[in-house]
């Protein structure tokens, strides 16, 4: 037999994710908008997710490399508390609810885990972090749901949690068609403290 015919670059990104119950707390929160806007293009839950660097589009070989280095960094890092908070709109296209918590250590973090990205001698684009977690895009036709569903998200107020491990993510965007989904290429647990 074949072996399968493995992709010759990959689009990656470094994140947190909420917890289940985090995510599924804000999800019933959205239960009235997934009814009423149907044509979003809504992000599966699952796939819920706070980046913290996204490298783009990689030669395949190039992931591996980051394993040990993020791994090093997360076995130094506490994790970071964090809720997910309210809601808001990129150009009335995108639709994401707001993160807070010890922003200064999601900062913090942040820097750290592009500074190891930089030592490994990949290139990206470094742009400012603005926590956000993203739920959903409007379809070019459909731009004020966005903007609608923003404003009733705005009293949202989730409970706090604990980031708990730091992930390496592969997307299978432009990849054919079919929805956008995620898979860790491996995730580290942040130290305990102890």
């Amino acid at each position: 037999m074949n072996e399968p015919i493995q992709p010759a670059t990959v689009r990656v990104f470094i994140a947190l994710a909420p917890p289940d119950d985090a995510k599924e707390e804000l999800a019933r929160a959205l239960r009235p908008a997934y009814d009423a806007y149907p044509r979003l293009r809504w992000n599966r839950i699952e796939d819920w997710h706070i980046t913290l660097a996204f490298l783009g589009e990689l030669p395949a070989e190039t992931a591996p490399l980051l394993r040990e280095p993020l791994a090093d960094l997360a076995a130094a890092r506490r994790p970071l508390r964090l809720a997910l908070r309210g809601g808001g709109h990129f150009d009335a296209r995108v639709l994401w609810s707001g993160i807070e918590g010890d922003l200064d250590g999601l900062h913090q973090l942040t820097a750290d885990v592009r500074g190891v990205v930089k030592e490994c001698g990949i290139v990206f684009e470094d742009r400012p972090l603005r926590p956000h977690l993203t739920l959903a895009r409007a379809r070019r036709d459909d731009p004020s749901s966005v903007v609608t569903v923003a404003s009733g998200l705005a009293a949202f107020t989730g409970r706090e949690w604990e980031a708990e491990r730091l992930h390496l993510v592969a997307s299978n965007i432009g990849r054919g068609p079919g929805p956008l989904h995620y898979r860790d290429i491996e995730a580290w647990r942040f130290s305990d403290g102890r």
